[in-house]
């Protein structure tokens, strides 16, 4: 493609591929059962487990609603990176002109830029649109909590039904919205290809060091229980 040589096509295959085999390795893989996400899906459980115990339920629709606002504001924030991207792509004249001044190898062309502006706002539309959809989700999860049975009665299928769709629900909320944060995380690893194709090899890399380090690293074993608890 005009504008696009062999190593940016690789760099390119290799952005994708690191994004890709993280996601499989933290929610599919032999080791997902360690990452931080699934085990805080087990605290989920916990915590609807405790909110069935109880019938004053207000703290729960606290945490609730932090769970919301903070999904909102990504969702949010997200979408303006889309308009922001979209602007981008009305200043490409003023950008090919200062061209000269900064040496960023990776802006070649007109339609090189172009594109890369395109796949930018493609990452930052798809982390809206998880962010979105768990927000909705979290709405669903709160309506599911207010129909949580009084405590009285939480040995009774109905009430145990009633739990496991409450923590499924959750859950489902905290799946999507750990993938629009990945996408927030990945896109800092895709702005090192307009410097270069080798700078988004080495900004991939690193991106990817330090989301595993915080899926599987000691900083999680610190703050959660041990492994073999979780």
């Amino acid at each position: 493609m005009h504008g696009f040589g062999v190593w940016d096509v690789v760099a390119l295959i290799g952005f994708v591929a690191a994004w890709l085999g993280y996601h499989v390795a933290v929610e599919r893989g032999p080791h997902a059962a360690r990452s931080l996400n699934a085990r805080m899906n087990e605290r989920r459980r916990r915590w609807f487990e405790q909110a069935l115990a109880r019938d004053n339920r207000i703290i729960d629709t606290q945490v609730m609603n932090g769970l919301q606002n903070g999904t909102a504001f990504f969702a949010s924030t997200s979408l303006i990176a889309v308009g922001g991207a979209v602007t981008l792509l009305g200043a490409t004249d003023q950008i090919m002109q200062v061209r000269s001044d900064f040496p960023l190898s990776g802006i070649t062309t007109r339609l090189g830029f172009e594109v890369k502006v395109v796949g930018l706002a493609v990452i930052f539309a798809y982390a809206f649109f998880k962010f979105a959809w768990s927000y909705r989700l979290f709405n669903y999860s709160a309506i599911l909590l207010g129909a949580l049975p009084v405590a009285s009665s939480r040995d009774s299928p109905e009430a145990r039904q009633a739990l496991e769709e409450c923590v499924a629900m959750n859950v489902a909320a905290g799946r999507h919205f750990n993938r629009g944060q990945r996408a927030f995380f990945f896109v800092l690893a895709y702005l090192g290809w307009f410097i270069g194709p080798l700078a988004l090899g080495a900004f991939t890399i690193g991106v990817m060091a330090v989301m595993w380090n915080r899926q599987f690293g000691r900083g999680a074993d610190d703050a959660l229980a041990a492994r073999g608890n979780a």
